[in-house]
């Protein structure tokens, strides 16, 4: 089997790979809906990937692995890899988990990622709507997620709640810098309030950044230690920032015994490794569809599992494909995996494009692993064609 052509087509602002191969198999793979501009990145690997045998999964990523990079240009590379397991796991007719190792678990634990309510405000009593509405999901999550201090706009929303001025701009998650007390006892405020709503039934984590100062993550740390949350995500780097800073982690994981999380705007499991082995923080959070694909995300998952590390997949936000690809892998990952990120897309008529999801999605807060050969999933693409801009037509021919 040989790959025959390489395609990319944009839609819904989310980047949609098509590896097509002379046996008439193809795999599909997608990049996140924030990323179009990932495109014209993606179609310079076609002459790296035409004429390659497309179940020799390794030998074709080791010729385009190195021409990735951090969150977001570690996407293209990953959406390629998860074309590859798709077009495999077709060709020998069984599910990608078995070509990853095979399950582990007949059901994966999501939290609500996607599934979210816009806050009114950043007062307590917003908060504690908001994860009412989160205990109220139909998804029965058992993990909910909340965005807290410098992931978005909250800190520059509530005055005197940090020194310096806000900066804005292209990228998300500019602001950065020391709270003031007055800040720092409303976010604890926020998180008590939270907890109170939702007791024991229902574990909370935060997703905090980045942009902290380390002595304030750890004040902020120590001051919530009593509510048992899940984790602190993204304290210092995180979200589009190019680089790790295993050492800052590693001052606040020591002084507190919050669970601190980082790491899905990692790219390739080299730059885990410090993390991992200092023991930086307690929990990792790779993205399949940045880290550089499935198997990445398994060696990532298995080292940290050794070293005594717990992982939580981020999740890649619009995407179906990519959903199917976090249950394939996810099935697959140690006894220290809590949940993935779980993805909705929008708009609504993706969910009559995409064919093969489980019909409702999750139940108890679960994913049930499908057996279909590849990923399972699969575009109608009678339906798919009429959402394609005029430059993709022809993408599904």
């Amino acid at each position: 089997m040989r790959i025959v052509d390489f395609r990319c087509a944009v839609i819904a602002g989310s980047p949609v790979v098509r590896i097509v191969t002379d046996e008439g198999i193809d795999g599909y793979g997608q990049v996140e809906s924030t990323k179009p501009y990932v495109k014209p990145q993606l179609l310079l690997f076609r002459d790296h990937l035409l004429g390659e045998d497309p179940t020799d999964v390794e030998r074709v990523m080791r010729k385009i692995r190195r021409l990735g990079s951090f969150k977001p240009w570690g996407s293209a590379v990953s959406a390629i890899e998860m074309a590859l397991w798709d077009i495999t796991g077709k060709a020998y007719g069984i599910p990608v988990y078995k070509l990853l190792g095979g399950k582990v678990r007949d059901r994966v634990r999501v939290y609500n990622g996607g599934v979210r309510q816009p806050l009114r405000g950043y007062a307590p009593e917003d908060f504690v709507e908001h994860v009412a509405f989160m205990k109220r999901a139909r998804e029965c999550f058992s993990i909910v997620k909340v965005a807290l201090g410098y992931h978005g706009p909250m800190l520059n929303a509530i005055p005197g709640a940090r020194y310096g001025e806000p900066v804005s701009g292209a990228a998300p998650y500019l602001n950065r810098g020391p709270l003031t007390e007055r800040g720092l006892r409303h976010l604890v405020a926020c998180v008590e309030a939270m907890k109170a709503e939702l007791g024991d039934e229902i574990g909370l984590a935060l997703d905090c950044g980045p942009g902290w100062t380390v002595p304030d993550a750890i004040r902020f740390a120590r001051a919530i230690e009593h509510l048992n949350v899940l984790w602190l995500e993204d304290l210092i780097t995180g979200d589009y920032t190019p680089y790790v800073l295993a050492d800052l982690y590693r001052e606040v994981t020591t002084q507190t015994t919050v669970p601190i999380h980082t790491g899905e705007q990692i790219y390739l499991r080299q730059n885990f490794v410090e993390l991992i082995e200092r023991h930086a923080v307690r929990v990792i959070g790779p993205d399949p569809a940045d880290v550089g694909g499935l198997a990445e995300l398994k060696w990532i998952a298995e080292y940290a599992d050794l070293h005594g590390l717990l992982i939580a997949p981020h999740g890649i936000f619009n995407g179906l494909i990519g959903l199917a690809a976090l249950v394939h892998v996810c099935a697959t990952l140690p006894d220290n995996f809590i949940a993935f990120e779980y993805p909705v897309a929008k708009p609504d008529w993706w969910y009559n494009i995409v064919v093969g999801l489980p019909d409702p999605i999750v139940v108890d807060g679960c994913i049930t692993v499908w057996d279909r050969p590849g990923l399972g999933v699969h575009f109608d693409t009678e339906k798919a064609s009429r959402y394609l801009a005029e430059e993709d037509q022809g993408f599904f021919d």
